[in-house]
């Protein structure tokens, strides 16, 4: 079985409390966009090494493979029902560390694939479930359409927002941001209004309306982010942000534009969105 996890984009992203338990509480809008990684998983054929295993292509995969959230899709769910030994096969397209919530969705692309593969029959409940020990915007990933999250990101309304015929722009600065690091130095804020009312209104007014919590420490940190910023905002951008803790950074237009040599190292993706 061949999966496609898609990346997203935060439109929004504010930090409104730190709560007991460690965690933060944050609103956002959740947008899935057409950045994906590859995801193959096929059983263990008889005669090969009767273990699960995983391998890799395409961007660098941090970490031990024990520790990826695809092996931990795959042990939670054994951990529930008897599966099979399989063998997986990940093509990275989305990087790491850059508030694209790769990592998150291929764990609950996994969970799904092994659903369907299976035919384990596990309820929605259960999979979200699931998908929330995984990480707190993995449930997102489960059904990508545009949402509104709350509380750790597992909150999920889905908003009625049409960005059809919008050009999205989609720049990696080639750093990494610690999401940990990230909420240690963030500031606690809000919207002035809630963000599914600012949403709802002309994307040509989100900007200065509508903004991320982690913009500021970002480009702090990485300079050039800030240089991207500016160079969408030059460009006419109806609306561009850091996304996530970062380190991605997107711009939306009504139009294609040309990006020039010292930006365009950093551009990993363009679409025109579809409604």
């Amino acid at each position: 079985m061949i999966i496609f996890p898609p990346a997203k984009i935060n439109l929004g992203l504010y930090v409104t409390s730190k709560r007991p338990d460690g965690y933060h509480d944050i609103e956002t809008v959740f947008y899935p966009i057409g950045l994906t990684d590859i995801l193959e998983v096929v059983p263990d054929q008889p005669g090969l090494s009767g273990e699960t295993a995983i391998r890799f292509s395409g961007l660098p995969v941090a970490g031990e493979p024990s520790a990826n959230l695809v092996i931990k899709a795959y042990e939670k769910i054994h951990s529930r029902r008897a599966l099979p030994p399989v063998k997986i096969w990940l093509h990275k397209a989305i990087p790491s560390g850059a508030g694209l919530g790769g990592g998150s969705s291929d764990g609950s692309a996994m969970l799904l694939a092994l659903n369907r593969l299976f035919d384990l029959r596990l309820d929605d409940a259960l999979l979200r479930e699931m998908a929330l020990e995984l990480g707190s915007d993995c449930p997102f990933f489960l059904d990508p359409r545009a949402s509104l999250a709350r509380g750790r990101g597992e909150q999920l309304r889905p908003v009625g927002l049409d960005l059809g015929g919008l050009f999205l722009y989609l720049f990696h600065p080639g750093v990494m941001i610690s999401t940990s690091e990230a909420y240690r130095q963030v500031r606690i804020n809000r919207p002035a209004e809630p963000l599914d009312r600012l949403i709802s209104k002309p994307v040509a007014s989100w900007r200065g309306s509508i903004t991320n919590s982690f913009e500021p420490y970002a480009i702090n940190r990485h300079p050039v982010i800030g240089k991207i910023l500016e160079f969408l905002s030059d460009q006419g951008a109806l609306f561009s942000s850091l996304t996530g803790s970062g380190s991605a950074v997107f711009g939306l237009f009504d139009r294609g534009i040309r990006i020039p040599g010292d930006i365009s190292e950093y551009l990993i993706w363009n679409e025109q969105l579809s409604s």
